[in-house]
């Protein structure tokens, strides 16, 4: 009995045996363990989705001069109607890469994608930078451009000639945003990341895993605060009211929804895109369910990587009413999701309506009424 005893105790602090009883230990770490689940439910395993979608929230370096054909392929067995390129002007917003995106566009596929702009702060001391800027935006969507994306840069890496982070409300980009407010085309800014970046990479943090895999994404020595910047994205909202924006990635508060319905209430000119969120509104179906339904009209497709296999999991959380599944990245979200459900009508309305309605001049005529 003593000895059955203690083969017990030693199996639950983690230690195995040899054919002759010796103990040795497991080496078995976080990283590693990940069982499969044994709940046997209906599963939905969606690789296309019920109508026709806009990702609002992607990015194509080299839509410049790429063949688009292999693209479209993909796009087509998604049913994706139109991808949103948001890195019109590449990542370092030189040269004639926005006018040639454009162009190539027109040329392959005039009606499969949408190429939004990007401005540079590099030059924001300059007092003819304002004007210079706005005129650039206003030019760009003389072009073709539908929309101005906003990099996280701003608030958080992008200096002024005095060596001072530029702070996202910061009063000299103000005639930028008016003249976006002016020509009607939306602004989709992406402040700051997940809030658990800020926070010490410890046993009791979220994202621990993703955050050492990955040590690139930790802010948690950052002078400037996630509350920061937080709060001066919201102070944008407030200034700007006739300026529509799109706050990406749920604004970081998927896991606070009252919050975030909070922020819609105050500030009717802010939409939200569900890019690299999905997993928090997948834990919490019947929230999720609640929040999307009430601001139905506001909330967007998007998912701001191109990798066509990940589809499925936005797919089956919209979509479905599945049970317990997991989510396609471990260290995004190492828990179980489950399926919302979402009616036709609000489906319909995030897959596209709502992106038609804030993009003035794109052809949603191959979309269901």
């Amino acid at each position: 009995m003593r000895l059955l005893f203690l083969l017990i105790l030693f199996s639950a602090c983690g230690l195995a045996f040899a054919q002759d009883g010796t103990p040795l230990k497991m080496k078995l770490d976080f990283e590693s363990y990940n069982p499969p689940s044994t709940l046997v439910t209906e599963e939905h395993r969606l690789t296309r989705a019920k109508f026709p979608f806009i990702d609002i929230h992607n990015h194509q370096p080299n839509m410049n001069s790429a063949d688009l054909s292999g693209l479209i392929a993909e796009m087509d067995k998604l049913n994706m109607g139109i991808m949103v390129n948001l890195s019109g002007r590449g990542f370092r917003g030189a040269g004639d890469h926005l006018e040639k995106s454009i162009e190539n566009v027109k040329k392959q596929f005039p009606n499969r994608f949408v190429v939004f702009t990007n401005i540079d702060f590099t030059d924001i001391d300059n007092p003819e930078w304002a004007a210079r800027t706005a005129r650039q935006v206003e030019d760009d969507v003389k072009r073709g451009a539908k929309g101005l994306k906003i990099y996280k840069s701003l608030g958080l890496f992008s200096r002024d000639k005095s060596g001072k982070v530029i702070p996202i409300d910061d009063p000299r980009i103000d005639p930028v945003w008016k003249k976006c407010g002016e020509l009607g085309i939306p602004v989709l800014i992406h402040s700051a990341d997940p809030r658990q970046f800020w926070q010490p990479i410890d046993s009791l943090n979220e994202r621990w895993l993703e955050l050492k895999l990955y040590p690139g994404r930790r802010h948690d020595k950052d002078t400037i605060s996630w509350e920061t910047v937080i709060a001066q994205q919201h102070n944008l909202f407030r200034k700007h009211p006739k300026t529509k924006f799109i706050n990406a990635h749920l604004g970081w508060y998927g896991s606070d929804l009252k919050k975030l319905g909070q922020l819609m209430e105050e500030f009717p000119n802010m939409y939200t895109e569900i890019g690299a969120v999905i997993a928090e509104l997948g834990r919490q179906p019947r929230a999720a369910k609640a929040f999307l339904t009430k601001y139905q009209d506001r909330v967007l497709f998007g998912k701001d990587s191109w990798a066509p296999n990940e589809y499925e999991t936005y797919f089956r959380v919209l979509e479905t009413e599945d049970e317990y599944f997991p989510y396609h990245k471990r260290y995004h979200a190492f828990w179980r999701m489950y399926g919302i459900g979402l009616p036709d009508d609000i489906l319909k309305k995030i897959y596209y309506k709502n992106a038609l309605r804030l993009m003035p001049g794109v052809d949603g005529s191959k979309f269901p009424k």
